[in-house]
């Protein structure tokens, strides 16, 4: 596919750096022609030094036959305006704007067609917000993610000294819970992935992955982790607009407490979010003031400055002082990679939590939901199965039959009956593909990805 990436910053570095490993004619499109220099030198691209909004920059990044253009660039009016260009003059099916302002995500009048002919809006800090959203839901997991409208759930949990099922083959899970169905469909030890079946065992400190109908989510941890008790006090290290979006999204539901250091931004944080949220100017990493706020009495507390070092070092200190949990925004994928085996819980990097948006509209085959796993080596997708037992390679065949790559599972299917209902099932040796069911593919490594597409393309006699 030929794919043109507005904008080199951390979010299209990413995407490109995930793109150009599947083989893709990416081209980058910047204004600063220093850091597309760099990009060329670590990734196989191509580059173009110019303005995104001006139509002979698009042409010079072969926009005449290009299949994509992903707008990532800092601003919200510069992506709209190219998603407009892309599509009246040079006609480009697919256009992705990257947009940070809710106005036009709640007006998609305004870029939809007639307006900036935007195909698909993505907003990391949106998604980012979301992603938080569900670690406080559910304390006990490294990642929480939905498949099948909600229906289905994909967690990874890492498993403690102690739990039921620790030192226990997996086969055991039907005998503490007969009556619901869950699927480990990978296990991560150290770095080192271990497909299972059941006999594997469980060891503490794996990273496991569990697929399960999203009622029987705290189920499944609870085999593996000690439960936590639930999330009530918050303090979050930062006011910009994913703090501002967190604060906002978790209301009075919670008590939170917000620290961030301009005062003039407190003074707007607090005229947007509600009374019982208490924001506070001050320094994070100043560990009077954490001490002043009784840090060591939060349940959470998550850094959400723009500073990488600023939010390692505050959550370092929270935990120091007692608080039980503590997750970091982390952009630079190298020091996450170095927080792996620190005293932060949970880091995130925005640009790999948005990616998956991205992928489902990259995949081929009919791709509804893609998700990034283990900072971007792991994919999770949902694909849709179409035609039948001669024009597909999976509907009408038992999963055991089905030519799927080294490492790729098939965890769960979500089944629309004739009443409307959808049905959860999870996926065992004998289950049969049938059309139009919502699959649910684990890949371990994300080389296995075209292989996966392969099986859910139709076949011409379908047509």
């Amino acid at each position: 596919m030929k794919i043109i990436i507005l904008g080199a910053g951390r979010v299209g570095e990413s995407v490109a750096a995930s793109l150009v490993s599947e083989l893709n004619d990416i081209t980058v499109v910047d204004t600063d022609p220093e850091r597309l220099a760099l990009l060329q030198d670590r990734l196989d691209l191509r580059t173009v030094a110019g303005n995104g909004t001006h139509p002979t920059t698009l042409e010079h990044a072969g926009a005449e036959d290009a299949d994509m253009l992903i707008a990532t660039a800092a601003k919200d009016e510069t992506n709209l305006v190219a998603c407009q260009l892309a599509a009246r003059v040079f006609n480009i099916p697919t256009r992705i704007a990257r947009v940070r302002a809710p106005e036009f995500q709640d007006h998609p009048e305004i870029t939809g067609t007639g307006g900036f002919y935007v195909d698909h809006l993505i907003c990391p800090e949106q998604t980012v917000c979301d992603y938080i959203f569900k670690l406080i839901e559910f304390p006990e997991a490294l990642q929480v993610l939905q498949f099948g409208d909600g229906r289905v759930s994909l967690i990874a949990v890492r498993a403690y000294a102690g739990g039921p099922l620790v030192q226990h083959p997996i086969r055991d899970l039907r005998q503490y819970h007969p009556s619901v169905d869950l699927r480990v469909v990978a296990i991560f030890r150290g770095d080192r992935p271990i497909t299972p079946d059941g006999d594997t065992l469980i060891e503490a400190g794996d990273e496991v992955f569990l697929l399960a109908a999203s009622e029987h989510i705290r189920t499944a941890l609870s085999d593996l982790r000690r439960m936590d008790k639930p999330v009530r006090r918050i303090m979050i290290a930062g006011g910009g607009n994913i703090g501002l979006r967190l604060a906002r999204a978790l209301g009075s539901r919670y008590e939170v407490k917000l620290v961030e250091h301009s005062q003039r931004r407190c003074e707007y944080l607090a005229s947007q979010l509600p009374s019982s949220t208490l924001v506070l100017n001050g320094d994070s990493t100043n560990e009077e003031l954490l001490a002043d706020e009784s840090v060591g009495e939060m349940d959470l507390f998550i850094a959400l400055t723009n500073d990488d070092e600023n939010n390692i070092m505050s959550c370092m200190l929270a935990r120091r002082m007692g608080a039980r949990r503590v997750i970091a925004l982390i952009n630079r994928v190298a020091y996450a990679e170095l927080m792996l085996d620190s005293k932060i819980d949970i880091a995130i990097v925005p640009a790999q939590t948005t990616i998956g948006q991205l992928l489902t509209h990259v995949r081929r085959g009919d791709i509804v939901a893609v998700h990034s796993l283990r900072r971007g080596a792991a994919e999770a997708l949902e694909a849709i199965a179409h035609g039948d037992a001669k024009s597909s390679k999976v509907v009408g065949r038992r999963i055991e039959e089905i030519d799927l790559p080294r490492g790729a599972t098939i965890g769960a299917i979500v089944r629309n009956s004739r009443n409307g209902e959808s049905e959860v099932i999870i996926a065992h040796h004998d289950t049969v593909i049938e059309s139009e069911d919502h699959v649910i593919v684990f890949l371990e490594n994300k080389r296995s990805i075209p292989q996966v597409e392969k099986l859910f393309q139709v076949g011409v006699r379908f047509f």
